[in-house]
């Protein structure tokens, strides 16, 4: 062996030092393709996290967590509201993100329209911390309820007295109304969580939907709990719009239950691989359950059973935009200057038209069409220049959904095939 003066790296008559690294570098190649143990080679199928797989009771969506209230010098406001799914559509946009691929250039995306009607706010309650987790204190109503708000209360409204809450509401005739007023201020001197009762209006949608879908709103902000209160009491009885909590370019967490599948096997329910075609007795199997002993099957093995209607939460899902009931232009573009409003022609498929506010998000989301669903400030807060980015609409497709549709508006329909045999006279 000898020493290179240039470079000091020893020098080899011989191939053996190249012999050797060759087997270094195919030893290495071979531990990468090469896994220690069958989990590595062959992983389970499916998450075990989403255990049971069974139908919701929650058939309305449910919030289990809030935001952070960490902010105290910001103004009270709500943190969620409720939305219903219209369908779908597609959008092109230009892409504002230096040093992407795509930066300045066009894309098409898929988007989700989803009617969000006005809300009514009908009460306020608070909450304790205790070392179990938040107790309720006690919870005020206002004075007058809607029927859509009582239907609720009942199964059978037709049949019933209808007399829900006629007691409570002598609580703000009697003595100035004192009762209410003490029990608004134990919330907020006791109270550290405080959330409004807020019902959707069904009646302002032709969903066949009379009951309404009551829900908790937490009032984050304020400099304590009496200004959150104070909030919510200002809110009594009024309408609550969509644009009063979420903006676009905002980020949203979308609550709701997928679409439901019923009974299916375990190909299709866990994703598990078929078995080979000569497979006696089926293919779309698991081959093998579990051991001898223990002499029961593991609840980790795939089976067949119930598919879909699971209550489930998509987080960040980024607002394109947000419109308003009866604006004919809403859909109206820079680029695309024609005035139209968000329905397609001949309407959303399974649903019909849009006439009340709406807001438009990115992508899919759960459910079917017509399924209440919760929109809820983003539990996370994201920091990705995908979430960051402000979007900037080209075009908002409103072809009819029913086929392939061709155009845009009804009176562009008019103009290309001109006028009808049927109204010629």
């Amino acid at each position: 062996m000898a020493i290179c003066i240039n470079t000091g790296f020893p020098i080899f008559h011989d191939t053996g030092y190249f012999n050797l690294t060759n087997n270094i570098q195919s030893l290495h190649n071979y531990s990468l393709n090469y896994r220690s143990h069958r989990k590595f080679e062959a992983p389970r199928h499916g998450n075990l996290g989403f255990l049971p797989k069974k139908r919701t009771k929650h058939h309305a969506g449910r919030i289990r967590s809030f935001p952070k209230d960490a902010d105290a010098s910001a103004a009270p406001h709500l943190t969620s509201f409720r939305a219903y799914k219209a369908g779908m559509t597609h959008v092109v946009r230009g892409v504002d993100r230096p040093g992407a691929l795509m930066h300045k250039r066009e894309v098409v995306d898929a988007v989700t329209i989803l009617e969000t009607p006005p809300m009514v706010v009908v009460g306020v309650v608070g909450y304790v911390e205790t070392p179990r987790g938040l107790r309720t204190l006690t919870t005020v109503f206002a004075e007058h309820l809607s029927e859509e708000f009582k239907r609720r209360c009942y199964k059978n409204w037709y049949k019933s007295k209808k007399k829900a809450y006629t007691k409570y509401a002598k609580k703000y005739s009697e003595d100035g109304a004192k009762d209410i007023e003490h029990e608004l201020n134990r919330i907020a001197k006791f109270c550290s969580v405080v959330r409004v009762i807020a019902h959707s209006q069904p009646k302002k949608l032709g969903l066949r939907l009379k009951k309404a879908h009551i829900m908790e709103i937490q009032v984050n902000g304020g400099a304590d709990a009496k200004a959150k209160v104070d909030f919510a009491k200002s809110l009594f009885e009024k309408e609550i719009t969509i644009d009063s909590v979420f903006a676009k370019d905002e980020n949203l967490d979308v609550i709701g239950v997928t679409k439901g599948k019923g009974y299916e096997g375990v190909t299709t329910r866990w994703g598990v691989t078929r078995l080979p075609r000569k497979t006696h007795r089926g293919l779309r199997k698991v081959a093998c359950i579990g051991s001898w002993h223990p002499a029961r099957v593991s609840s980790t093995v795939p089976r067949a059973g119930q598919n879909g209607y699971f209550h489930r939460t998509e987080m960040n899902k980024k607002v394109y935009r947000v419109g308003k009931a009866g604006d004919k232009a809403s859909c109206q573009t820079e680029a695309d200057l024609t005035e139209k409003g968000v329905t397609p022609m001949g309407g959303f498929v399974r649903y019909g038209e849009v006439n009340e506010d709406w807001v438009m998000i990115k992508g899919a989301c759960v459910g079917v069409k017509k399924r209440p669903l919760i929109l809820r400030k983003s539990l996370h807060v994201p920091s990705s220049r995908k979430h960051m980015e402000t979007i900037d609409l080209k075009f908002i497709d409103t072809s009819s959904k029913l086929g392939h549709g061709r155009f845009q508006t009804a009176e562009e329909k008019a103009k290309f095939l001109g006028p009808l045999a049927s109204k010629a006279n």
